[in-house]
This record gives C-alpha cells, sequence and structure tokens, in this order.
C-alpha cells in the first residue's frame, strides 16, 4: 500500500514538473512576443516623431495618424479601410441611396483602379464605361502607387464639373480618355417592368430601400399583366450590381425561398459565426425564375445568386460573378470616423465559398460587345421584300377569319419585339426565352 502511495505521489509529482516544463516556455513565448509588440509601437511613436521634426516640410498630425491606420488596414485586404469623419457621412448617405459622383463601383488590382461596376443611369454608364475597366489616370495623373481611398479622392469632385479618366479595356489596343461630367447619383435600388408576360426585376444595388422597392414592384407588374397566371416567370436581373447590404440580400433572397438556409457567415472564432434561414412564404408564388448575373455582379449579388442556385430556385445565366466572398463590419471611432474591417467569409447553402471563384451560371452567356453608331444605322435599314405576299398577283389566304388573321399579327409583332430585345440585350432575351420554354413544357404537362 506504501508502495503504491508513493508511486501515486511520484506520478503527481511528476506531471507537475512535465506541466511546469511546458508551460515555462509558452509563457515566455508569449512574454517575448507582448514586448515585441510593444517595442514595435515604440519604433512607430520614433518615427512619427522624426516626420514631425524633421520632414523638409511641416505637417499635419491628424492627417499623418490617419494615413497610417488607414495604412494598417488596406494593407490586410483591398476591403478593409479607415473612413475620415466625411467618409464615414458619404458611406452613410450612400445606403439611402442618394450621393454625389461618377456613379462606379470600384475596387484595386496590381496598383490601378479596377471598375466591379457602373451604376445603372450614371454619368459614368452613360459615357460607356463597363466592368473590368481599369482606371490608369485621373485628369492626367496616374493612380499607379496610391492607395484606393486616395484614388476615389482624385475622381471625387463638385456635381456639375468635369473629369477625364483614362482607361485600360480587355480587347483594346490602347488605352483611351472617357470625359464624365460628375451628378448627384440617385440610385434605384430596383426598377421593374415587364417583357412579353415576364416580370424583369432590375436590381442595381443592395440598400436600405432594396427589398422594399423589389415587392412593390413585383406586386404592381403583376397586376398590370392582370394577375399571376398571366405572367410566365421572373427575371432577377443582378449584373453589375456591386452589393450592398448584407441583410438586404438576405431579405430578397427570402422573398422566393420556403425554407432552407441562405448564407452563412465564419470569422476568425468559430463560436461567431452566423446562419440565416428563409421563411415560408414565395413572393413570385413558385413561378420560374432566372437570375442573370456577370462579372459586375460582386457581394450580396452573390449572396442572392448562390441561394437561389443552391436551392434549385432559380436557373443562373450569363457569365461568372465577381467573386467578393468577404463580410465587412463598419465600426465606429471616436471623432466620428469609422472603420471597415474584415470580419468574415460568407458562404453558399452548399457551403462553397464564393471568395475568388464567384458563382458560374448555370448556361454561360456572354453579352455582345456594343455595336458602333454606323453598325447600328445598318441594322437599321429595311431589308427587301422575299415574301409570296410581296409577288404581283399573290393568291389571298381566304381559310382565316380575321380574329385568326389579327392573332397571327399580334404573334408576329411579338416576335418582332423579341428579336429586337435580343439585339438590345442579348442576355436578357435569353434569360425570357429560357423561362418562355418552361412555361410551355408546363402547359403541356
Amino acid at each position: 500500500m506504501k508502495k503504491f502511495l508513493m508511486a501515486a505521489a511520484a506520478g503527481t509529482l511528476t506531471g507537475i514538473i512535465v506541466t511546469t516544463q511546458v508551460a515555462a516556455p509558452l509563457l515566455a513565448q508569449e512574454t517575448a512576443e507582448t514586448t515585441n509588440v510593444y517595442e514595435q509601437l515604440d519604433l512607430f511613436g520614433d518615427i512619427f516623431e522624426r516626420i514631425r521634426s524633421q520632414y523638409v516640410e511641416e505637417v499635419d498630425d491628424k492627417a499623418l495618424i490617419e494615413a497610417a491606420i488607414n495604412g494598417m488596414l488596406t494593407s490586410l485586404d483591398p476591403h478593409s479601410s479607415y473612413l475620415s469623419p466625411d467618409d464615414a457621412q458619404d458611406m452613410r448617405v450612400q445606403t439611402r441611396g442618394e450621393f454625389g459622383g461618377l456613379g462606379i463601383e470600384v475596387t484595386q488590382e496590381d496598383g490601378f483602379v479596377k471598375v466591379v461596376s457602373p451604376m445603372d443611369g450614371t454619368p459614368a454608364d452613360a459615357a460607356g464605361v463597363e466592368a473590368g475597366d481599369f482606371i490608369t489616370h485621373v485628369d492626367g495623373e496616374s493612380v499607379l502607387g496610391l492607395n484606393l481611398d486616395e484614388a476615389v479622392d482624385l475622381m471625387r469632385g463638385p456635381v456639375g464639373s468635369e473629369i477625364v479618366i483614362t482607361i485600360v479595356r480587355e480587347g483594346e489596343n490602347e488605352p483611351f480618355d472617357v470625359t464624365i461630367i460628375r451628378d448627384t447619383i440617385k440610385l434605384t435600388a430596383v426598377r421593374a417592368r415587364t417583357e412579353q408576360q415576364t416580370v424583369v426585376l432590375r436590381v442595381t444595388t443592395f440598400n436600405d430601400q432594396t427589398y422594399k422597392n423589389l415587392k412593390s414592384g413585383l406586386a404592381e407588374q403583376i397586376e398590370e399583366a392582370g394577375g399571376a397566371d398571366k405572367v410566365n416567370g421572373i427575371v432577377l436581373d443582378l449584373r453589375n450590381n456591386p452589393g450592398g447590404l448584407l441583410n438586404q440580400a438576405i431579405m430578397v433572397s427570402d422573398a422566393f425561398l420556403e425554407e432552407g438556409e441562405i448564407v452563412s457567415t465564419r470569422g476568425r472564432n468559430p463560436a461567431d459565426g452566423d446562419r440565416f434561414n428563409a421563411t415560408a412564404g414565395d413572393l413570385a408564388g413558385g413561378k420560374p425564375m432566372v437570375v442573370l448575373i456577370n462579372g459586375g455582379s460582386a457581394s450580396a449579388s452573390e449572396i442572392v445568386a448562390g441561394a437561389l442556385k443552391d436551392h434549385r430556385r432559380a436557373i443562373v445565366v450569363g457569365t461568372k460573378s465577381f467573386g467578393k466572398g468577404s463580410v465587412q463590419t463598419v465600426m465606429p471611432l471616436r471623432g466620428d470616423g469609422a472603420m471597415r474591417l474584415t470580419t468574415a467569409r460568407y458562404y453558399t447553402p452548399s457551403g462553397r465559398s464564393i471568395q475568388n471563384l464567384g458563382v458560374s451560371p448555370d448556361i454561360v452567356v456572354e453579352q455582345p460587345p456594343r455595336k458602333a453608331a454606323s453598325e447600328e444605322e445598318e441594322a437599321d435599314k429595311p431589308r427587301a421584300g422575299r415574301f409570296e405576299s410581296d409577288l404581283r398577283g399573290s393568291l389571298n389566304n381566304d381559310s382565316l377569319s380575321e380574329d385568326e388573321i389579327r392573332q397571327i399579327k399580334e404573334d408576329r409583332a411579338a416576335a418582332e419585339e423579341a428579336a429586337k430585345l435580343r439585339e438590345d440585350d442579348f442576355q436578357l432575351a435569353y434569360a425570357i426565352d429560357v423561362l418562355k420554354g418552361l412555361s410551355a413544357l408546363e402547359k403541356s404537362q
């Protein structure tokens, strides 16, 4: 018995010694890391003081510190940044849907400013700026070497003032200049219309009006069509939509889903992750859907497209989306500034991260390049008649009633309208054709 107790005591003592031997190096390592951090902060303070006292020109202390903070944040990823009080106020205004500027969403790539998407109906859109364009110069001044906020500041200016941006575009041999007049940007979050029995919901941004506009726009179009039975489906157009508020993306997805996960977010700490699920109720009443995306569809747009695709609620048509699968949290700071910090990645219901990969469409459909004015004029010229009815003395068709002839003419007019839409917007026309096919298939069953 004594031997057993002694062995137990020896084992306990050994355990204490081993624990101490393991914990001591860890404690020493943690202490060393903390000391190193303080040494680095002392180094920062030393550099700051030397700049203040020895730089060739007098510097603004506040601006210097803000630049240091922003440099720290922008070194993390392209979406983390410091927002000065003015920038923070501008961001709050943008989420309400009205602000001054060019009307483009931008990011930074290879040191240059890259256009994520031009916003519908804005000066940049009217000037022909396209998703994927690289902006290399602003009013002749190179943006190479500037961080994103500095480059954006160059593009800001009074409403009504002129700006010249130099663009490099894939497929163009040389850079070219685009002149834009700055204007007040009034974003209509959702534009609804009906094309050939299909309701088209064009979602341009995810601000605090998006879900409200979408719900009312869809209801109005269904009422104007004469009821849901007169509508063959819904096209949710998310092309060139740069994203916005996460909660609005969740609400728009939920609008067409009855159940299941919409999106999940996972941060550094697994316990901090969130999962958002759909609630019962489908605004479209189960009508077939097509979601349109392209390289300008980012962030919140990808959440919606990914959720509807994974649940097989919609067919996704277009080209691969932008691939921004991270969540930014805006944190207020003292002095009315704010910090935009990437805090999580988001995942589609299938558990896949979109970061750098984007959402792949079910059907890849490229948008043909815009026609030059001379080509459009040539296309508009009437074609020479080559039909039986054009021949002199051709027989009349007396086998049809007036109602049948009128119906044929109406069907022909609708087909010609569809053909015109293919010239104006091939991707949208393709989406509508898909819904026509699904509707015809349903009726035949």
